[in-house]
């Protein structure tokens, strides 16, 4: 399992997956929305999305979990 972390404080602006999506190395998960800025949050590893635990329009902040992979 590996959780896919907020890297800014910010607002989710578009969820970019599903829950049972594959997903590999690189691919954008999430794009928050910083400063009037779209920051996509990629990840680091293949996998399958296992959990979504935002909504968009939600706001975060930095080290939030956003997505978990399995």
């Amino acid at each position: 399992m590996a959780d896919v972390a907020a890297h800014i404080t910010g607002t989710v602006w578009k969820i970019e997956v599903q829950v049972g999506q594959q997903v590999n190395a690189g691919d954008t998960l999430v794009i928050l929305e910083s400063m009037k800025m779209e920051m996509p949050v990629e990840t680091e590893e293949g996998g399958t999305v296992k959990e979504i635990r935002v909504q968009e329009a939600q706001s975060v902040n930095e080290g939030d979990i956003l997505v978990v992979l399995g």
